[in-house]
C-alpha cells in the first residue's frame, strides 16, 4: 500500500503515460484522464482490495472498479498496467487496430482489469449498482467503485440510477465524480448547467463527500469516510473538485484538451513538467 508521497510519484508517471499514449495514437482524451489521475492512483495503489494475479471478470472476492466515463480510458490503462494487470509496454498500442487498449474500455479481447465495456456515457453507474447488489446477495464484504464525469452527469440514466441505489440500500457502492467543470464543448455550466451537485446528490438520498481531487491526503480521507458509510443503508458519492488537464500548464483548466492529442512538440513540453518516477514504457 503506497503512502501519500509514493502516490504523488506514481501519479506523475501516470500523467506521463497518458500524454505519451495519446500523442502516439494521435487521438484520445487527455484532459479528463489527467484531472482524475490522482483519484485513480489513490484508488488502485492504496484504497481498493484487488489482486491482478487472481482477477476474474466476475469480480468475486475482490473490490470492483467500473469506469462510467469511458473516454477516460488512458488513465485506467495506465493504473492497470502499473498495477500489474498487463505489461506496461502494451500502453504503446493505445487505439491501434487489433489492440486490447481501445479508445473506450472493451471486453471483447479480454483485457485484465476491465469489468465492463464503456462507450455511451451514463451507463456505468447502473452497472456498478448491479454489481454492488450482487455482492450483497453473495454476502461479500467488498466495495464497488465507479467513476463518472460531471459532464456525464447530464445524462438522464445517471439520475435514474441515483434514485434506485438509495431505495435499495446499496451502501457498498462508492461513486465518484471528476468535478472539473469542463466537457467537450465548453464548461459544464454553459452547456447544460448541473448546478449544485452536492445538494442534488443529497436530495436523492446519498451520502455526499466533497474533496480536493488533487490533494492525496484529502483523497485518502474521503475514501476512508466513504468506506465508513457502509451500514448506513445509503450509497456514497464523492465529488472530487479537480482541474481538467491538471499537471501541465498549457492543458490545465480548459475544455480544449478534452479530446485533443498533443503534437510531438507539445508532448515534449508536457513531459518536461512531469517527473519520470517509474520508468517510461
Amino acid at each position: 500500500m503506497a503512502d501519500t508521497e509514493q502516490l504523488k510519484k506514481i501519479a506523475s508517471q501516470v500523467r506521463r503515460d497518458i500524454i505519451r499514449m495519446v500523442t502516439a495514437a494521435k487521438s484520445g482524451h487527455p484532459g479528463g484522464s489527467m484531472s482524475s489521475t490522482d483519484i485513480m492512483t489513490a484508488l488502485y495503489f492504496n484504497v481498493m482490495k484487488q489482486d491482478p494475479a487472481t482477477w476474474t471478470r466476475s469480480g468475486k472476492g475482490q473490490d470492483m472498479f467500473i469506469l462510467s466515463a469511458g473516454h477516460l480510458a488512458p488513465v485506467l490503462y495506465s493504473v492497470l498496467a502499473r498495477s500489474g494487470y498487463f505489461p506496461i509496454e502494451e500502453m504503446g498500442t493505445l487505439r491501434k487496430f487489433g489492440s486490447r487498449l481501445q479508445g473506450h474500455p472493451s471486453i471483447e479481447r479480454g483485457l485484465p482489469g476491465v469489468f465492463q465495456a464503456a462507450g455511451s456515457l451514463g451507463q456505468g453507474l447502473s452497472v456498478a449498482i448491479g454489481a454492488a447488489l450482487a455482492k450483497k446477495l453473495d454476502k461479500e464484504d467488498n466495495f464497488v467503485y465507479v467513476l463518472c464525469g460531471d459532464g456525464e452527469t447530464e445524462e438522464g440514466q445517471i439520475w435514474e440510477a441515483a434514485m434506485f441505489a438509495p431505495h435499495h440500500g446499496v451502501d457498498n457502492l462508492i461513486a465518484m465524480t471528476d468535478w472539473n467543470g469542463q466537457q467537450i464543448d465548453g464548461t459544464v455550466e454553459n452547456v447544460a448547467g448541473t448546478g449544485d451537485l452536492e445538494a442534488k446528490w443529497k436530495a436523492f438520498g446519498w451520502n455526499v463527500i466533497v474533496a480536493d481531487g488533487h490533494d492525496m491526503d484529502a483523497i485518502l480521507k474521503a475514501f476512508a469516510q466513504a468506506k465508513a458509510n457502509k451500514g448506513t443503508g445509503a450509497p456514497t458519492m464523492i465529488l472530487f473538485k479537480s482541474d481538467m488537464g491538471h499537471g501541465v500548464d498549457f492543458m490545465a483548466g480548459t475544455h480544449k484538451w478534452h479530446g485533443k492529442a498533443p503534437s510531438p512538440a507539445e508532448c515534449e513540453d508536457a513531459l518536461k513538467q512531469l517527473e519520470e518516477t517509474l520508468g517510461d514504457y
